[in-house]
């Protein structure tokens, strides 16, 4: 089959796959699932999944400007009596949610690993995954307009929002902020859009944060552009969201992957084919339990815009086109993020094998950025973009170094 054949299939099963997640949703009981061996961790939230480990942790909300209602959480380590200061603020990537910080267990995930060398921690959730899709005044399952919104939106109203709340929760005058892909790139959206906030941080860990698009997986790059070319096909029969909890496809995938023989020879592949191969990076047993996390839903609209970003090569606004771009923005083409106002120190994370935000992307951000600490490559050549939450090797391969940074920036 030729290449152009392998692409046309791939856009026509993510369609399938796209508009049936979001017209097939099942309801599933707990006891059901654990009566056919599905993982624990699988079946709990994030206190209760922390609880589980021996951690303690809590749950608060967040209330964006413009009403979104955000669930965040906060963990302590299990042998911690005193907490370091300021707290540090860590955010997930698309489609994901904060349970995939614990997926990889005590000895791998970043939120196990950071609360347990005694830092406050609160871990984020952006707007549209299963813990912030709440509104204010809108619902998300008969409101579209509940889900017009991109990685704009957030960096201009989720994270200047969970920042206010830590800092006045804690009364700190600043924290450390760690991002992971889009929750790195959002930061930065921020740091465009709402002058001062950079100045409410003390460091900016980027942990392969997401700008630009090109030489991303083929999966990725299918999925991007699915989005972009039929935005408005699939909002004409009602499809806003991607990917919600519930869906059937992932319900199926949490189904078929408890099994240890499919987590290892199948649904591993699947990470594989949407980043790159990593074999043996991540266990079996996380694999067993991601899927219940991953993906967490997000509009439709956010993946458009990274294909918009991925065709254009700009790391610019959301495209409304011509006539829209002149309502929104007063101008014919969306403009730039403006990353001369990141202003925050910055270390940026990057590796060689990482198929969603290739090394390439990352160097070129911190070109781009006015003061920057370190670019740090991960050691190991095959590291990619999912290893950086899921990988059993985390401690090894990235967590020293950004122990390093915060050990910098906190006080005993």
């Amino acid at each position: 089959m030729s290449s152009k054949a392998y692409i046309a299939f791939y856009v026509l099963s993510l369609s399938i796959g796209v508009i049936l997640s979001n017209i097939l949703k099942l309801k599933i009981s707990k006891e059901w699932k654990r009566s056919l061996g599905y993982h624990e961790d699988t079946l709990l939230n994030f206190t209760e999944i922390s609880a589980r480990y021996g951690y303690r942790s809590e749950e608060h909300t967040v209330v964006t400007e413009d009403g979104y209602v955000l669930t965040m959480f906060r963990i302590n380590g299990r042998k911690c009596t005193k907490l370091k200061r300021p707290p540090v603020l860590l955010m997930h990537g698309l489609l994901q949610c904060s349970d995939g910080f614990l997926d990889a267990g005590p000895d791998a995930g970043l939120a196990y690993l950071i609360s347990d060398a005694c830092y406050d921690l609160w871990v984020g959730n952006q707007r549209g995954n299963f813990y912030s899709r709440r509104h204010l005044r809108l619902d998300p399952d008969r409101d579209p307009e509940f889900w017009n919104f991109s990685i704009d939106q957030i960096g201009v109203y989720d994270i200047p929002a969970t920042i206010d709340y830590v800092l006045k929760y804690t009364r700190e005058a600043k924290l450390n902020f760690i991002g992971y892909s889009q929750g790195g790139t959002t930061y930065l959206i921020m740091c465009s859009e709402r002058p001062g906030y950079c100045d409410k941080a003390n460091v900016f860990i980027g942990l392969a944060p997401a700008t630009l698009g090109s030489r991303i997986s083929l999966a990725l790059q299918v999925a991007f552009n699915v989005a972009r070319l039929f935005e408005e096909l699939l909002n004409a029969i009602n499809i806003y969201e991607v990917s919600p909890k519930g869906s059937l496809v992932e319900e199926f995938l949490v189904f078929f992957c408890r099994y240890r023989l499919p987590a290892k020879f199948i649904c591993g592949n699947i990470l594989a084919i949407l980043d790159s191969p990593h074999p043996g990076s991540i266990k079996e047993e996380t694999i067993r339990k991601l899927y219940a996390h991953f993906p967490a839903g997000a509009s439709l609209r956010t993946l458009a815009h990274y294909g918009q970003i991925l065709v254009t090569d700009n790391f610019q606004k959301y495209d409304y086109g011509k006539r829209g771009n002149l309502k929104v923005y007063q101008a014919v083409q969306p403009p730039i993020y403006n990353l001369s106002a990141v202003t925050v120190p910055f270390v940026g994370f990057y590796s060689k094998n990482d198929g969603m935000v290739p090394k390439e992307s990352v160097l070129w951000l911190i070109e781009q950025l006015p003061n920057v600490l370190e670019a740090f490559e991960v050691p190991d050549p095959l590291w990619n973009h999912l290893d950086i939450v899921y990988s059993q090797f985390t401690k090894k391969m990235i967590f020293p170094k950004i122990i390093e940074y915060l050990e910098k920036f906190s006080i005993s």
